[in-house]
């Protein structure tokens, strides 16, 4: 049976573009001469499409759009996701559910069984888990039909306690497809990789996997839809960040060439996931341009680099706030910087407008010392003049924060916070300075002197970042400890860490939860990022 696998970009809730891109799809792979199409999980609502699920309307625009993209089916079948109203009176009010279409209508429902409730992912509070299982039997083919953490409970130590393929195995199979929604982060392809061959190597069935691509706000989704024979190895690959489509004849997938999977470096990966966020972000609210505050610092840059990378040069402005503790390199750097973008820059000294708050503050201020009082209004006097280009001429605020930096707190509210998009609050201090030596690769972009110069905020007279906080090395190891893997002081300290400087980290990352509750969006490129994936308490006493 030739079967085509159709990797899409698609947008929550817009029925009509995912229907046409499907149907699109339909059409090249009868073209091609397919007996079947397979699309990924929830391809009608677009993934996660969160609590639109509660809302009647939504449901029944996803089950006409299936019925409409039913129709297309004749002399070819298709494999689609969509919610589904459980009828059954018990239970939650959806399935999450694979639809089988073939002459013209709706000929199968298979239901998600395994259901994940954590991280990202909350789909218990939506779907009831399916507890039927049957197989499809269609042409030459019986197919186990499996969506996404179906096939992810092959761990020693299991998270559920159902397996849904052993339940399938019953019915004798000859090929295992699954529909996915697997958002990205700079390890997930090798993990899930290596869930897949799991899976082909225990049941001995050849896999046919297809995943989403594109941004959903911050949740990305890398592609890399692929077919596995049944030794576990990989003979076809679909692209990374890009819409792809390949067909195949699945009674030769055990003959065909095994391959090695696309090598891409950690840095590599996450400026391509950034990139595609930012792009579909912005064309996806219907914005086209882009503002952010180019300070000379290395943040600035990578994140001008990303957005006139995503949007075009031509899209992205910058806008250079100096102020009476700027130095005169780091001007230098960011109009150099611009100028090697050829992106459109404006300077504003805020000199004079600092001036003018100190003199009204005065009366109350006087005779006290200069403190973060007066740093943080250098920030916020910045932040104003961002957001006032933003209004008046419709720009989209970029936050140039990393997550260094939003996780101990070294950022003013309403300042260098603000931003309709955090583009770098998933990326580690560390990391920023590895993807701007990965944009420098080939020539030089941004300046080597940001690069190579210590980070400084610029807020008072030759202030750097050290002054504040342990070296990045040191503190961005211990950030990834306590967030990534989520182990305790003691445990980090065993490591080899200071104890002081960890209980001081560790507080200020906990001590700081109210400010990143008032961030921008967080574009997540790691596997725990700040944001909806990460839920922390503000009013707690836990190593504060």
């Amino acid at each position: 049976m030739k079967i085509s696998l159709s990797q899409l970009n698609y947008h929550i809730g817009n029925f009509d573009s995912n229907k046409a891109k499907i149907i699109k799809s339909i059409s090249q792979a009868k073209e091609e001469g397919a007996d079947l199409i397979v699309f990924s999980e929830l391809s009608i609502s677009g993934y996660p499409p969160r609590d639109f699920l509660e809302f009647d309307d939504f449901i029944k625009k996803c089950e006409q759009a299936v019925i409409e993209i039913a129709r297309e089916c004749t002399n070819i079948a298709a494999i689609v996701g969509a919610p589904r109203i459980n009828t059954s009176g018990k239970g939650k009010h959806l399935y999450n559910t694979a639809w089988f279409l073939s002459d013209g209508e709706i000929k199968h429902q298979i239901n998600k069984t395994l259901l994940p409730t954590y991280d990202i992912f909350d789909e218990y509070r939506y779907f009831e888990p399916n507890k039927d299982f049957k197989i499809i039997h269609y042409n030459n083919e019986s197919i186990a039909l499996t969506i996404c953490e179906d096939l992810w409970n092959v761990d020693d130590i299991p998270m559920y306690s159902i397996n849904p393929m052993d339940k399938l195995m019953l019915l004798q199979p000859s090929i295992i497809i699954n529909i996915a929604a697997s958002p990205f982060h700079y390890n997930q392809a090798k993990i899930r990789q290596e869930v897949l061959q799991k899976n082909a190597l225990k049941y001995h069935l050849p896999i046919i996997y297809v995943n989403h691509v594109g941004a959903q706000t911050e949740l990305l989704f890398d592609g890399g839809s692929l077919v596995m024979n049944s030794e576990g190895q990989l003979v076809s690959e679909l692209k990374y960040f890009e819409e792809d489509f390949k067909t195949l004849d699945s009674t030769l997938i055990d003959e065909m060439e095994p391959k090695n999977a696309r090598q891409h470096s950690k840095i590599e990966l996450i400026h391509d996931a950034l990139v595609m966020g930012v792009r579909n972000y912005f064309h996806k609210l219907g914005f086209k341009k882009a503002i952010l505050g180019l300070s000379g610092g290395i943040d600035s840059a990578v994140t001008l680099v990303i957005a006139a990378r995503a949007l075009g040069n031509e899209n992205v402005e910058a806008l250079l706030l100096p102020s009476q503790y700027s130095s005169g390199h780091s001007v230098k750097d960011a109009k150099d910087l611009a100028d090697n973008l050829k992106t459109k820059d404006y300077t504003i000294a805020i000199k004079n407008i600092y001036d003018s708050f100190e003199n009204e503050l005065k009366p109350y201020f006087e005779g006290l010392p200069f403190t973060i009082a007066e740093e943080n209004l250098q920030a916020r006097i910045r932040g104003v003049l961002l957001m006032a280009f933003s209004n008046k001429f419709g720009n989209i605020l970029l936050n140039t924060s990393n997550k260094s930096e939003a996780a101990v707190g070294y950022g003013t509210l309403y300042g260098d916070m603000n931003g309709g998009l955090s583009v770098l609050g998933d990326v580690y201090k560390t990391e920023v300075f590895e993807l701007a030596r990965y944009i420098n690769k080939d020539k030089e972009i941004i300046p080597w002197n940001t690069i190579n110069k210590p980070p400084s905020a610029e807020l008072r007279p030759d202030q750097k970042d050290s002054d504040s906080l342990p070296d990045y090395t040191i503190l961005d190891a211990i950030l990834f400890e306590y967030i990534e893997n989520r182990i305790g002081p003691d445990e980090i300290i065993a490591k080899g860490y200071d104890k002081a400087t960890v209980d001081r980290v560790l507080k200020m990352v906990n001590t700081n939860e109210h400010k990143r509750y008032q961030t921008p969006p967080i574009l997540r490129v790691s596997s725990k990022a700040f944001g909806m994936g990460r839920r922390i308490p503000i009013v707690a006493k836990y190593l504060s």
